[in-house]
């Protein structure tokens, strides 16, 4: 396996993890200050932008073949 190729899918592999990890941190944040349903939403709609942007990213990325 070249390394460009393992870099990218480690990349992938890795970032998915952390985001895995942000959300139970939101989910735990949100848990532990009484956040309520709208509380809870708005903090995982600020997570959800920042995993759109990473996936926006990966498809341009795969669309424009850099």
């Amino acid at each position: 396996m070249e390394t460009e190729v393992f870099e990218e899918l480690m990349v992938t592999f890795l970032v998915s993890g952390l985001i895995l990890f942000m959300a139970f941190i939101v989910w735990d944040l949100a848990k532990k200050s009484k956040a309520g349903r709208f509380g809870t939403a708005v903090l995982f709609f600020a997570l959800g932008l920042g995993v759109l942007g990473f996936i926006i990213k990966t498809v341009l990325m795969a669309v424009l073949d850099l």
